[in-house]
């Protein structure tokens, strides 16, 4: 039996059996899941129809993701998966989907941050920054561009919680794309409401 994608096989909202008018169709096909998994890019190609193409992708690593509130978007590497709302087997399999909450690495996002203010994010007290970190952050500049960076102070909020996960080097984001289809893995960062109802989520989660 192949896997379909018609309603005919299916029974009546009543209970009753519908009657097979005719063999299956190729347009009434379905495919095996692609369960793309966390490791070292692999991506194949499918035919569908009408002569398109899918990507399915088998093995994935990396993704552009996306900071809402300051409109940017860096590539980074996807560290984990941890949380589906769907099913805890695709979390233990570190299977990439659609929807499902994943750590990334935090540094391109700060790199970005520390270079666009001049000011540091998810700092620790006491810890002794690297000299090209030390570079951007107290590089000498003029007094116009120094103008500049002071304007731009003025309006940079990060909230609380969101900054702690980047003294972690990780932040959690949500996958956008559809990895099997796409063959990317790209998403958005967790913030504000969003970023309390999945630390919910999953605080309840492990808690069971």
């Amino acid at each position: 039996m192949g896997i379909s994608r018609d309603s005919w096989h299916k029974r009546r909202s009543t209970g009753g059996r519908m009657s097979q008018l005719r063999k299956k169709r190729k347009f009434e096909l379905g495919r095996p899941a692609s369960n793309t998994k966390l490791g070292p890019k692999r991506v194949h190609t499918v035919r569908t129809r009408g002569g398109n193409t899918k990507y399915r992708a088998l093995r994935l690593d990396t993704g552009n993701f996306s900071w809402g509130s300051e409109a940017t978007s860096r590539k980074t590497r996807i560290i984990d998966v941890v949380y589906n709302a769907s099913n805890n087997e695709l979390v233990r399999t570190k299977t990439l989907v659609k929807s499902c909450i994943v750590q990334i690495d935090a540094t391109p996002f700060r790199q970005w941050y520390e270079a666009h203010y001049a000011a540091p994010l998810g700092r620790k007290k006491n810890i002794k920054l690297t000299e090209t970190e030390e570079a951007v952050l107290k590089k000498v500049r003029s007094k116009k561009t120094m103008k500049k960076y002071v304007q731009r102070q003025k309006t940079k909020q990060v909230e609380q919680s969101l900054e702690d996960q980047f003294s972690t080097g990780r932040v959690l984001a949500k996958i956008a794309s559809r990895p099997g289809s796409t063959g990317r893995c790209d998403g958005y960062v967790l913030e504000g409401k969003e970023l309390e109802f999945y630390a919910r989520k999953m605080k309840t989660r492990k808690g069971k």
